[in-house]
């Protein structure tokens, strides 16, 4: 499955849904006009946040971007899903459910390096977020405050604005990461 296909894809089909040209969406989005179009060939393998921006700018969920189509009844193997990474590769994300019309939420797998943190750039409007923690220690900064989530705890939050994960703890933070996009 190649990852960046599929972004392209979807952009262009998004995007020409909304009836928006590239200009527009760079406004939108706060990505380049030459990033989007780079993006919508294929050419390039976008980021977490560029996707987050994008989708924010689209008024869509994150991985809308990344959906492709799937049947009623599935197993999704971890081997079958291409990775979202940070720019240093200590932050992994991924998708394992997809929004889709007929489901108002994403979950997705995520992983930090020990001592390694990642920062989102918020998600859209109204959206929560929910995680749960398996194995090491989440500290997350939200809304100018301090959370530590241990394994086998859960925390949640409105994720609209900027939060911070950070590898507290020893090892690989593993937890599950669920978005709910309220109609």
């Amino acid at each position: 499955m190649n990852i960046n296909l599929i972004i392209a894809e979807n952009l262009n089909r998004l995007r020409k849904e909304q009836n928006l040209s590239l200009g527009k969406l760079s406004e939108l989005s706060n990505v380049s006009k030459v990033m989007l179009s780079q993006i919508e060939k294929g050419d390039t393998n976008p980021t977490i946040n560029t996707i987050w921006k994008i989708a924010k700018g689209l008024k869509v969920s994150y991985t809308s971007l990344l959906e492709k189509q799937k049947h009623d009844t599935y197993v999704i193997k971890r081997s079958d899903i291409a990775p979202q990474f940070d720019d240093e590769g200590h932050y992994r994300l991924y998708c394992y459910y997809p929004n889709t019309p007929q489901r108002n939420i994403e979950i997705f797998q995520m992983e930090i390096d020990e001592g390694c943190n990642y920062t989102s750039v918020g998600h859209s409007k109204k959206s929560q977020e929910y995680i749960m923690v398996f194995e090491g220690e989440l500290t997350l900064q939200v809304n100018n405050e301090t959370f530590i989530v241990n394994a086998n705890d859960t925390i949640s939050f409105i994720a609209a604005s900027k939060h911070v994960y950070f590898n507290s703890g020893h090892g690989t933070l593993k937890a599950v990461i669920t978005n709910l996009y309220p109609v």
